[in-house]
């Protein structure tokens, strides 16, 4: 039986604020990696742009379609922020995390895969083409990247002995990071965390080539709530790469928050430096690489774990 235990709400509205403050630096970050570099005089304008744009999707108007099914397209658009949030209740800080169960890696994964769900509901619910087909292609990328991501997880598991996050944290004190014996892990985690937040060049089910996707008939608040929710995904994602690869706040001389701080960013500047210099891949072409590439080499990266399990490696 899985064991569950809650923090106080303050902490947890505490590590909600971190995680749309995850989401809200990551979204300025690609604002400045997808720009081209402006001149002096327009980057006092190029600065205000983000603001700017939430202002106008906050005052903008919501689009409609014929017989769209408005209850399902209401969940959609709320479940999404909301499984963000969810994912972040299990983000270590300082030996404890808002939600602590013995299967926190678990918890972690679940909330991404009822993020299926999420994104087939927003393309489902206008009853139109063009976000039917970007579900359609979320849910092949989603076929593609959950079996190689929750090997990766499981990992991550074998290494720490444990599946709660922060006994993961706790098992790579002394700069024994995850990272170093488990690399492919390492970068199967980041490739799942750009596919299921479906940014950069997993970016297809809301491809411009079907005129938005899933975001096609989103727009005004509705719009707002999904791409933050977006953000705030790859942001709780990083976070929990620097936990789950990087130690967490391992590291000497410096605090162990302002370590996790240095992580997480690193592991966004990697994810949004990357990201913006890959094209767009076809999920049919995500798969093959997949199926015959990612998910032997996760498989692989966990025997390796488990051998050194045995040896006595991990402590």
């Amino acid at each position: 039986m899985t064991e569950t235990t809650w923090t106080s709400p303050g902490v947890g509205l505490a590590v909600a604020g971190v995680a749309v403050l995850l989401g809200v630096v990551l979204a300025a970050m690609d604002a400045v990696a997808r720009r081209a570099p402006a001149s002096e005089g327009r980057s006092a304008e190029r600065a205000v742009t983000p603001v700017r744009d939430v202002a106008r999707l906050l005052l903008e108007r919501r689009r409609t379609t014929l017989a769209p099914d408005r209850l399902l397209r209401t969940v959609a658009v709320l479940a999404i922020p909301v499984l963000a949030l969810l994912s972040a209740a299990v983000l270590p800080f300082g030996g404890r995390s808002v939600v602590s169960t013995s299967a926190d890696l678990v918890w972690f994964n679940a909330a991404e895969a009822l993020l299926w769900a999420a994104v087939w509901l927003l393309g489902w619910g206008p009853n139109a083409a063009h976000p039917l087909v970007g579900a359609y292609r979320f849910l092949a990328q989603g076929l593609a990247y959950e079996l190689p991501l929750m090997f990766a997880i499981i990992t991550v598991g074998v290494g720490a002995g444990s599946l709660r996050a922060t006994d993961v944290v706790a098992a790579q004190a002394g700069g024994a990071w995850f990272v170093w014996t488990m690399p492919v892990a390492f970068v199967v985690f980041l490739l799942g965390a750009a596919a299921f937040a479906f940014w950069g060049p997993f970016a297809a089910p809301a491809g411009a080539d079907v005129a938005g996707g899933v975001l096609a008939e989103v727009s005004g608040v509705d719009r707002l709530l999904v791409q933050v929710g977006r953000a705030v995904l790859l942001g709780v994602a990083a976070a929990t790469a620097a936990a789950w690869f990087l130690g967490g706040e391992d590291g000497p001389v410096l605090p162990g928050p302002v370590w996790y701080a240095l992580k997480t960013l690193a592991v966004m500047a990697l994810l949004v430096g990357v990201g913006r210099r890959w094209p767009v891949v076809r999920p049919e072409r995500f798969a093959d690489v997949a199926w015959v590439v990612l998910l032997p080499a996760t498989i692989l990266q966990s025997a390796v774990a488990a051998v050194l399990v045995l040896g006595g490696f991990y402590r």
